[in-house]
């Protein structure tokens, strides 16, 4: 059996893959002296590291393919990938481990992806490290605790050849305590659960929209309670009647339906070309769909409407100026606490045009599964708050 270990840079072989490299607890013994071939995306460089070296030769072997920090690094794709993990393998029976397509740090989500990806569906198991995964707990298949001269050997690696990792600013690149596992834990994954848990992590990333629904709304308990309250408080303050709500943000319908359902005319807004065909596909003729942004709304194509929702959309830097030219008196937010407290609360102390006109809880904190239960994660709550502008 070859394990072959595809990693983005050299030493992520050692901080999530170790275990893989060496045979560091009385557990692993049985392993001891396998076979181990090393790809670094970085590179397309091929690192061989025979059956019976020793532990100490084989992390000097990768700890000679440590380069500095370099933020273009990235995945060459599945296709370059298939090459170099077909030409390690030759048809032996093999393994493959490598990054999560979930690891927080986007360039090695990608890799593991990509790597997963290259796979037949009759070549090598993939096993995916958890890595760094600061905002999901993952339910794992296979976990491997380091033993103290384990994670002492981690830690002297880091040290001896990591200095420039522990010292720099780099998101990406930077080595924490928290991102040195004492267990490395792996799970298995088919094709559209890696494309979920990658999709789940995407952020405003294009690659949010590769999966139909990747934030679970059709799916979740909490997601639907949030949407139920958010349209609820909504009609608690504009009948039906009183004139369209434009709804920024709409990505694929799970409020613009509710509110259709519920006598609205709404004109719902989303600039991703993915999200608005499947938004279309939802709302059919039960409402009007544009692709402007928030900002393109402010800059003069604005639609004017009894009311604008911005819901659970004010998270990524947006100037709160802007909701200065909206052509409306009354903009509803949704936010989770946290930003509300730190954010639109302080702009709203100082913004000489708007007062809040009401602040309701719409949805509790609460601990829920993700992506098939592989995961679970945090929803933080949210809060609406009703923006009336002022004479001021």
């Amino acid at each position: 059996m070859i394990d072959i270990v595809a990693v983005l840079r050299a030493e992520d072989a050692v901080l999530d893959f170790l275990s893989v490299l060496i045979a560091p607890g009385p557990a692993l013994r049985r392993e001891e002296g396998r076979e181990v071939h090393v790809l670094f995306g970085d590179t397309a460089e091929h690192l061989v590291l025979p059956a019976g070296l020793p532990a100490a030769e084989r992390l000097a072997a990768v700890a000679r393919h440590i380069r500095p920090v370099d933020e273009s690094a990235a995945s060459p794709g599945p296709e370059a990938l298939a090459a170099l993990i077909e030409a390690v393998a030759q048809g032996a029976p093999a393994r493959l481990w490598t990054h999560s397509p979930a690891d927080t740090r986007r360039s090695r989500g990608r890799l593991g992806r990509d790597a997963a990806a290259a796979v037949a569906p009759d070549g090598p198991p993939v096993l995916h490290a958890v890595g760094h995964s600061p905002y999901l707990q993952f339910v794992s298949d296979l976990d491997r605790p380091l033993d103290r001269a384990g994670a002492e050997a981690k830690l002297a690696f880091v040290n001896r050849h990591c200095g420039h990792l522990l010292r720099t600013a780099s998101a990406e690149y930077v080595v924490q305590t928290g991102r040195v596992h004492a267990t490395e834990r792996f799970f298995s994954a088919g094709p559209q659960e890696r494309e979920r848990l990658f999709a789940l992590l995407a952020s405003l990333d294009e690659e949010a929209a590769s999966v139909r629904d990747p934030w679970e709304f059709a799916t979740s308990a909490y997601e639907a309670e949030r949407l139920d309250a958010t349209v609820a408080w909504i009609a608690g303050h504009c009948a039906p009647g009183s004139g369209p709500l434009i709804e920024v943000g709409a990505c694929e319908g799970a409020l613009t339906t509710r509110l259709a359902e519920k006598g609205f005319t709404v004109h719902a807004t989303e600039p991703n070309p993915a999200f608005r065909g499947r938004l279309a596909e939802a709302v059919g003729d039960t409402a009007r769909i544009r692709p402007d942004s928030l900002e393109e709304l402010a800059a003069g194509r604005g639609l004017r409407g009894a009311a604008y929702l911005l819901i659970e959309m004010l998270y990524y830097g947006q100037d709160l100026a802007l909701l200065d030219r909206l052509p409306t008196d009354l903009v509803f937010v949704a936010l989770e606490p946290e930003t509300l407290a730190t954010g639109l609360t302080p702009w709203l102390e100082s913004a000489p045009h708007w007062e809040k006109a009401d602040e309701t809880p719409l949805v509790a904190p609460a601990l829920e599964t993700v992506c098939g239960g592989r995961a679970y994660l945090g929803k933080r709550g949210s809060v609406g708050v009703l923006l009336r502008r002022t004479g001021a």
